[in-house]
């Protein structure tokens, strides 16, 4: 199930956002260079598009362990001071995950409650931004799900 849920779906959503953005830039070009008219939203909607594959795939690198992060210390550690610096290093990582998770999911409400829209494509605002909180908690989830691979390092 863990699996399922940190790699197939972020490797489907990641796929569909890429296509969606390869298909927003041909349309623009088509449109700028063959009809001499430029798609007014498609700029900002790529790079929502982009915001999105970002949040959605830095959780499943955080399952995987590919992530980026300062392992130096904990390598040349042994024993339990290893797992006890990387335990450190994991509950920092959920707890950081989660706060900014918790405010910007408060961030996505008030975008909603205003009812403001983005600047050129008049979408949501509450829909880029709600990238923020779903990719930290989902980064969170990834790793207490992957708890003991971070305890050892080994994945």
């Amino acid at each position: 199930m863990a699996q399922w849920l940190f790699r197939t779906v972020p490797g489907v959503i990641l796929g569909t956002l890429m296509l969606v953005g390869v298909a927003i830039n041909f349309a623009g070009v088509v449109s700028r260079y063959g009809f001499g008219h430029a798609l007014f939203w498609a700029e900002e909607t790529m790079v929502y598009v982009i915001i999105w594959g970002v949040f959605v795939g830095v959780a499943a690198a955080a399952y995987d362990g590919v992530h980026l992060n300062m392992d130096l210390l904990s390598r040349v550690l042994e024993g339990r001071v290893r797992t006890a610096v990387n335990a450190f290093i994991a509950l920092v990582t959920v707890v950081c995950c989660a706060f900014v998770a918790y405010h910007s999911v408060a961030v996505v409400e008030m975008f909603a409650t205003a009812g403001q829209l983005t600047i050129a494509a008049r979408y949501p605002k509450a829909v880029p931004h709600a990238a923020l909180a779903v990719g930290f908690a989902l980064t969170a989830a990834a790793v207490v799900v992957r708890w003991r691979a971070y305890l050892s390092g080994k994945f």
